[in-house]
């Protein structure tokens, strides 16, 4: 009995400091993005100021954030960037999906050399290739417009099919194969059958592919330049931290900050369950 005790009590020690250690780091993640939105609050202007908790409320920042355009566009960049991650966002589904299905179901010659190609290529960061990817657009005349971040965003796409493959490899050929003796070709066994049975994937894949374009900084500072009106979220609010526009723009920064967080956090907070399990579905396999 005492052992029994003994174990309890340990367990019950575990469990408290897990929960402690836990609570620390909830509060370590949550602190910035609490003391952002009081900024984006707070009437007092300039980058720094010597107390936690603003002296003045006010939303007029939210505001001006959209009726102030002399210097920054905030309203159209936003527009621009959800423009660019939906479409993004359709097209490297599409790739992934038809990739990662191909790669699954079908067996044809250098299958196996091309899967271990682009795992070697995926381990690559993608902006050691923006130069190249830079000129290339140049060559085409395609630099500073919302086309071409469409097609770098969703161009190279297919190369993360591993995770989908995954999950594809856990749902039973033998159903592929029963549809095919009843006369379904290989589009409708895709469309009717393994689509259908693919929502946390589908889901998983449509989050993460929406993500990328959304909160991208590098390669819409290479190719957009100086064209403001072709600007993104993420490229815009950076300007506005730049030296001469800071004190005046710091807390209409940390206003557009937060918005530009709603749209993702209601997705994710919406497709949670389905982004487990499509995670989970793609380790199994």
């Amino acid at each position: 009995m005492s052992r029994y005790r003994r174990m309890s009590f340990n367990k019950f020690v575990r469990n408290v400091f897990a929960h402690i250690l836990l609570f620390v780091l909830s509060v370590i993640w949550l602190f910035p993005v609490f003391w952002i939105v009081l900024t984006s609050f707070r009437g007092e202007k300039g980058s720094f100021v010597p107390y936690f908790w603003p002296k003045s409320f006010t939303i007029n920042n939210y505001v001006q954030l959209f009726t102030d355009t002399q210097q920054f566009y905030y309203a159209k960049w936003f527009m621009n960037t959800l423009i660019v991650a939906v479409f993004s966002c359709l097209l490297s589904t599409l790739y992934v999906l038809g990739i990662s299905y191909a790669l699954s179901r079908m067996r044809f010659k250098m299958r196996k050399p091309f899967m271990n190609v682009a795992l070697i290529l995926g381990m690559f960061p993608g902006f050691m290739s923006m130069i190249a990817v830079y000129y290339i657009l140049k060559g085409l005349n395609m630099t500073q417009s919302l086309l071409a971040l469409i097609l770098v965003y969703s161009a190279g796409a297919g190369l993360n099919f591993y995770i989908a493959k995954g999950f594809f490899d856990t749902i039973p050929k033998a159903i592929d194969e029963a549809a095919v003796i009843d006369g379904a070709s290989r589009w409708k066994v895709f469309t009717k059958i393994t689509i259908p049975l693919s929502r946390p994937i589908i889901i998983y894949t449509v989050l993460t592919s929406f993500l990328a374009p959304w909160t991208d900084y590098i390669f819409v500072s290479v190719i957009m330049g100086d064209n403001y009106d072709k600007y993104t979220i993420a490229l815009g609010l950076y300007k506005m931290l730049e030296k001469e526009f800071i004190t005046t723009w710091y807390n209409r920064f940390a206003a557009g900050a937060v918005i530009v967080s709603i749209p993702i956090s209601i997705l994710f907070i919406i497709m949670q369950r389905y982004y487990a399990e499509g995670a989970s579905g793609a380790i199994k396999g």
